[in-house]
């Protein structure tokens, strides 16, 4: 195994401790104000991983990644993700959430990452496990 084979694994299990965390608490009912403040970091963090296993997993394929997007975009290509508007999208609310917090927005957002982020990151999941 190679150093970038290594770093990729390693660094989707980091992923997938945070998307077993994010797991555990997407679903909740009606979350309060401070368990979607949770759920929302939560993501983040995840999401935070997801990227950057996309490039590290893309990089021992041979291709040369600089942001989020471009992750997004090739892992779209390489049919590592089934939907990248959904991940485009993710990408903009974290940049959102990241440097702002409004509770009409977080309310918005905590239900996009339920309905939407949550779903396309548990496919992302299982197809990079597959490789695992």
């Amino acid at each position: 195994m190679n150093h970038k084979e290594v770093r990729w694994r390693q660094r989707f299990d980091n992923f997938e401790n945070a998307y077993e965390l994010l797991k555990k608490y997407v679903d909740l009912a009606d979350p309060d104000e401070l368990q979607r403040a949770g759920i929302i970091q939560l993501f983040e963090m995840a999401f935070e991983l997801a990227w950057k296993v996309m490039k590290d997993y893309l990089e021992t394929e041979g291709f040369q990644i600089k942001s989020p997007k471009e992750a997004i975009k090739q892992a779209f290509q390489a049919e590592l993700l089934a939907d990248g508007q959904v991940w485009m999208d993710a990408l903009e609310d974290r940049n959102l959430t990241v440097h702002t917090y409004e509770e009409t927005t977080a309310i918005e957002v905590a239900a996009r990452i339920k309905t939407g982020y949550f779903p396309a990151m548990r496919q992302f999941y299982e197809s990079l496990k597959e490789k695992y």
